[in-house]
């Protein structure tokens, strides 16, 4: 059983940076792929990066080159460092594991939202 909880949101004028964490409890965390979703008010949940248990990593369009997610596997905490940051990059901000899913078979399997199992309780990130 994982639980996660998001922090490290908040609101930065454009061009600047955040880094957001995720704290995950559970013995087996290392074994899943861990991604990080957004959603922006009115529009669907994203996939915008991603990490499988090798380390490989997978990012949406949108934010390549300006984001990088990591994984501490010894302190159990996913980070998502965020840089050049745009106004539309404003939404709530979730980390999730896909505890349970098969491997991905692509990218954009592991940036799918569906194969992502349990779910952080988010965190808001603002650009103005």
């Amino acid at each position: 059983h994982v639980q996660l909880v998001e922090s490290g949101g908040g609101s930065v004028q454009s061009g600047g940076s955040l880094k957001l964490s995720c704290v995950a409890s559970g013995s087996r965390y290392h074994t899943y792929c861990m991604g990080w979703f957004r959603q922006a008010p009115g529009k669907e949940r994203e996939g915008i990066a991603a990490i499988d248990s090798d380390g490989r990593t997978s990012y949406v369009n949108s934010v390549k080159g300006r984001f990088t997610i990591s994984q501490d596997n010894a302190k159990n905490t996913l980070t998502l460092q965020m840089n050049s940051l745009k106004s539309e990059d404003t939404a709530m901000y979730y980390c999730a594991a896909d505890a349970g899913a098969p491997p991905p078979i692509s990218d954009y399997d592991l940036l799918a939202p569906v194969r992502y199992n349990p779910w952080g309780q988010g965190t808001q990130v603002t650009v103005s």
